[in-house]
């Protein structure tokens, strides 16, 4: 699995169980994310989606936490 941040493609590890009817994934490298979907493809979508998530949650954060001296560059 591989993500696009900004640009630039992440490669990612996706760990999907089953569980019932739904698969359930994780992702070892961003472990506060996960994801679920009645089909395989649908969990994949969902474990993007939130990492995706989580990346411009983290992104806003830092923006926020900057010092006015600072320079912001984007790696892209």
């Amino acid at each position: 699995m591989g993500a696009i941040f900004y640009g630039m493609n992440v490669p990612l590890t996706a760990e999907i169980h089953r569980d019932g009817d739904w698969f359930v994934a994780f992702c070892p490298e961003v472990p506060e994310a996960n994801g679920q979907g009645h089909t395989q493809d649908e969990c994949i979508t969902s474990l993007r989606e939130a990492i995706l998530l989580l990346m411009e949650d983290r992104r806003e954060d830092a923006r926020k936490r900057l010092k006015t001296e600072s320079m912001l560059l984007e790696l892209a």
